[in-house]
């Protein structure tokens, strides 16, 4: 993580979606109900259990929100990058966190108190609509994951991880890298895939000539032809 320098909160917020248009007054309020956290490595920023206090936003780093058996196997709901908030739908609820969040890295947030964004909420309905279009999009990527994880195979789901990777990071090109920031373990689990199936479908993949693989370095010689296998 880069060195801890004091930040500007209310700039940071501003380019956070939910928050975006908001006046400048508006956004000095949220500011004043926020906190940074300073999370290292493997860190636990909030366990399954804990009531919500608040949304965060992901300054730098890497955090995962995931499950824990009871024989602690784990599986990761999400993965949260730079510049994303998450846990704004737990404002609304009563309920208490089923999921924990871990930092990934050495890992800067901000903590958006629960007070803030009610009060707020209450002024600004502009605050409001763009309040429930996160919950919407939070909602919608479930559902997404849903119907990928019940009707797409493991070769499908890891195709379109990493098209996706290549869309985040704005390749356009016939061939293209990819250099996974997250070990492929979590990136295994997000796809609801043991580590080994995983492992497995990337050499299937490779065999086919559909990807060249070392370690974390993918190169997809023509992203057509990926997207053609198997119908995708």
């Amino acid at each position: 993580m880069r060195d801890h320098h004091p930040i500007d909160v209310e700039t940071l917020l501003n380019r956070v979606p939910i928050c975006d248009g908001l006046e400048a007054e508006e956004l000095a309020i949220l500011a004043r109900g926020t906190s940074q956290i300073v999370a290292r490595k493997n860190q636990v920023i909030f366990q399954r259990g804990d009531h919500c206090s608040g949304f965060y936003v992901l300054v730098c780093g890497r955090v995962k929100l995931a499950f824990t058996s009871p024989q602690g196997t784990e599986k990761v709901v999400q993965v949260i990058k730079e510049g994303q908030s998450f846990c704004e739908a737990m404002l609304f609820m009563e309920a208490p966190y089923v999921f924990f969040s871990q930092a990934m890295a050495d890992s800067l947030l901000l903590h958006v108190s629960k007070r803030s964004v009610l009060e707020e909420l209450g002024r600004d309905h502009r605050f409001v609509q763009q309040m429930l279009g996160g919950v919407a999009t939070g909602y919608h990527q479930l559902m997404l994951d849903l119907e990928s994880f019940t009707l797409h195979n493991g070769a499908q789901r890891i195709i379109r991880y990493l098209l996706g990777e290549l869309e985040e990071a704005g390749e356009t090109g016939e061939s293209a890298v990819i250099e996974l920031d997250i070990p492929k373990g979590v990136i295994a689990s997000r796809l609801n895939l043991t580590q080994e199936h995983f492992s497995r479908i990337l050499h299937d993949l490779e065999a086919l000539r559909l990807l060249e693989i070392n370690g974390r370095r993918i190169v997809v010689p023509s992203v057509s032809a990926l997207k053609k296998y198997q119908g995708l």
